[in-house]
């Protein structure tokens, strides 16, 4: 789908719904592709109080239909993630002594840099300001090129602690999404949560604008803007979704899709929509209340390809 022309700011967002999705597809490989060509997604994330954190959020890349997968995960705990998720390469990155991890990393994490399709960096990092300072030592390496580039949780404290000598406001050099939920985004621009909840789309967009991202406001609706200014919604899940784990899950499905080559508004409006769906299905068998975070994984691969299969039925996409 082609991108529209930015919506004047007080425009109503166009909704993600299945109408939307069918004209908006995602990239499918071809029968003959190898996992290569069906991408490659770091995960970036875990600490040793929070290991499950980043283990569902590479259960869910590869759930959203990425090929290869690398976690790069505490030395602490990466024997343990390895162990859980054999179907990934995992990499021990040296912690510092609360948790976090040191900007060695970087070295560690630089052969990757030209291999991987998609990073997701954040899901259960711990101490802000080690995460901010390896985030920032790691964008240059990917500037340039084609890595979709997703922070999330812990990560997106990288927009509060900029390199040293850059004065705010910060901006990214590079494209990135960031996923904040109102009490992040109240974190990140200092405005108070109640504001962000009353008037979502308005933070949103500016954020989106000011930080030159893509910015995912995370909630019963959803609001995504990008700084050229367009602007989606989704409404759809149930309270379930709102559990522990849920926005790793979600972040890792974005990153899976990103990986398979679909931009970073796609990949997030697709999962949002996704992640609602399974939650929906969770609770038509389980109630509403009560399955886990890590059984929403499971449930991507069916609504991808049933969604798709309707997209490729659709009348608007038949040739004439």
């Amino acid at each position: 789908m082609q991108a529209a022309a930015p919506a004047p700011a007080d425009a109503r967002p166009r909704d993600i719904d299945t109408s939307l999705l069918r004209n908006w597809p995602l990239p499918m490989p071809s029968d003959d592709t190898d996992k290569e060509g069906r991408g490659h997604v770091l995960v970036l994330g875990g600490s040793s109080e929070m290991p499950g954190a980043v283990i569902l959020a590479a259960t869910a890349a590869m759930r959203a239909g990425a090929g290869k997968l690398t976690i790069a995960t505490g030395r602490s705990v990466a024997q343990l993630v390895a162990l859980a998720i054999p179907e990934s390469r995992v990499l021990g990155l040296a912690e510092n002594a609360v948790g976090g991890f040191t900007v060695e990393a970087v070295e560690a994490l630089d052969p990757l840099a030209d291999k991987i399709t998609a990073i997701l960096i954040g899901p259960g990092m711990q101490d802000e300001e080690a995460t901010a300072r390896l985030v920032h030592a790691l964008l240059p390496r990917l500037q340039g090129s084609d890595t979709r580039i997703l922070l999330d949780a812990n990560a997106m404290g990288a927009i509060l602690h900029p390199p040293a000598g850059v004065n705010a406001p910060f901006r990214f050099d590079v494209p990135v999404l960031v996923t904040p939920h109102a009490g992040e985004m109240a974190h990140l621009t200092g405005i108070d949560k109640e504001d962000i909840c009353a008037t979502p789309d308005r933070h949103a967009l500016e954020a989106a604008q000011r930080w030159n991202a893509v910015v995912a406001l995370k909630g019963a609706r959803t609001v995504i803007a990008a700084s050229s200014g367009e602007r989606w919604q989704h409404e759809g899940g149930n309270v379930g979704l709102a559990a522990s784990g849920s926005g790793d899950v979600l972040a890792g499905i974005i990153a899976g899709l990103a990986a398979r080559g679909a931009d970073l508004a796609q990949a997030v409006g697709w999962g949002v929509a996704m992640h609602a769906r399974a939650g929906e299905r969770l609770a038509e068998r389980m109630g509403t209340l009560g399955y886990l975070a890590r059984e929403l994984p499971d449930e991507i691969p069916a609504l991808l390809q049933q969604t798709a299969s309707e997209a490729a039925e659709s009348p608007s996409r038949r040739p004439a």
